[in-house]
């Protein structure tokens, strides 16, 4: 692609699409034709999500209100209960929670939201965004499903600058009331091919959601850019040893909910999938280009090679990323995940401020030569030559990510 068309997509593409809704269908729509005018077959693959309005939340401390947000598919409901803050859940930390509606740093995850409802907590309090940041967005987030496992306890979350101003005050109770209507939606996948001379495959992700503050464009329209330069690059080449096929997931913000749910319905056809090649955030300005790899050692050190080959800078290890490789990797299909890492102060995601400005037309575009010229080698192969053996360290590291295991 051209640097226009490149300029283009993130131009078309410069709006919240968080997973499920009608925004993130509209981008789906979108990439679907892209890839269709590139020449590849395309089509949507729905899956369903749960969704929640959110009609009213509100958060009162001893009668001073605090803006918040209610946590989507928490429920609706009125509490009111002793405030606690807890930055820590150690054994003593924990015991301190019976009765108490809780404010944590950081969000409700799997191990620590059953802790505490296992100690009694009534309710939570998060928050989020930066004291030193201008505006005071709120972030709207939800209660998922595979933390909750079926518990359900109001949560409000409320932004960091009030976080210090609510611990200061000391409140003897703080009342919390939440008023939504749960559903079930829709989120989806869009999938492309590129058939090759047997019927094995290549299998390349990225994700096209955005969280609901965020534009994406880095996290990660940028991703979805890789797998159209892939795409174009690749297709005058074509037929390949191996076919490829291109998945833009939907959801993966809201927990990796499209790769899932590909991987759960495509059980079958794993079985010939040589290999998952996972792009989450590219292209940016700053920083460095990185290779987590969820597959056997030796694939990591022939990227190294492969890279010195190309004179192209990279670091690559072995491990699990956070991204629609890991349940690939959970299959047992060798994946890995290529992405540009923006130093501290360079980039911000999850937040107003990721937006084209973070990025280059020509580190996106030069990114995506790299995994397109690693693409073509893959799919060219006599062989694939990656094991399809899951390490043990790697496996023990998806069950602790998944929460199969602390």
């Amino acid at each position: 692609m051209n640097l226009k068309h490149i300029r283009q997509i993130l131009k078309d593409t410069d709006y919240v699409r968080t997973g499920g809704s009608a925004e993130e269908l509209r981008a789906a729509e979108y990439l679907k034709a892209e890839a269709e005018k590139m020449g590849a077959a395309a089509w949507l693959e729905p899956f369903p999500v749960q969704m929640a309005a959110v009609r009213s939340a509100s958060l009162t401390a001893d009668g001073v209100e605090i803006p918040c947000l209610g946590y989507r598919n928490c429920g609706s409901g009125e509490i009111e209960a002793p405030f606690l803050y807890l930055p820590s859940q150690d054994p003593v930390s924990l015991k301190l929670a019976k009765g108490k509606i809780v404010m944590i740093d950081g969000g409700l995850r799997h191990f620590g939201y059953q802790d505490l409802c296992d100690s009694g907590a009534l309710g939570f309090i998060t928050y989020n965004g930066n004291v030193d940041f201008p505006d005071r967005d709120i972030d709207d987030k939800e209660l998922r499903g595979f933390v909750a496992e079926g518990r359900k306890t109001l949560a409000v979350n409320i932004h960091a600058k009030d976080a210090p101003k609510l611990v200061k005050l000391r409140p003897k109770t703080v009342k919390i009331a939440v008023d939504e209507e749960e559903f079930e939606g829709e989120s989806r996948n869009v999938v492309a091919e590129i058939p090759g001379k047997r019927d094995e495959w290549i299998v390349l992700t990225a994700h096209y959601d955005s969280v609901p503050l965020s534009r994406g464009a880095y996290d990660n329209m940028s991703g979805c850019i890789g797998l159209l330069e892939v795409m174009d690059k690749l297709r005058g080449t074509a037929p390949h040893e191996y076919g490829l096929r291109f998945v833009f997931c939907g959801s993966e913000e809201r927990g990796l909910l499209g790769s899932k749910a590909y991987t759960a319905a495509h059980e079958e056809d794993l079985k010939k999938v040589a290999l998952n090649v996972n792009i989450d955030m590219i292209g940016t300005v700053m920083g460095k280009f990185i290779a987590c790899v969820s597959a056997e050692e030796a694939l990591v050190s022939f990227i190294k090679y492969f890279a010195v080959q190309r004179g192209w800078q990279i670091d690559a290890r072995g491990g699990v990323y956070s991204s629609d490789s890991t349940p690939f990797a959970d299959h047992g299909v060798p994946a890995l995940s290529f992405a540009r890492s923006a130093p501290s102060g360079q980039s911000n995601i999850h937040c107003r401020y990721d937006t084209m400005a973070l990025l280059s037309d020509e580190q996106l575009r030069d990114d995506g030569d790299f995994v397109s010229a690693f693409t073509s080698f893959m799919a060219d192969a006599a062989e694939c030559p990656v094991s399809r053996t899951i390490p043990d360290k790697i496996r023990e590291d998806l069950d602790k990510y998944l929460n199969r295991k602390r």
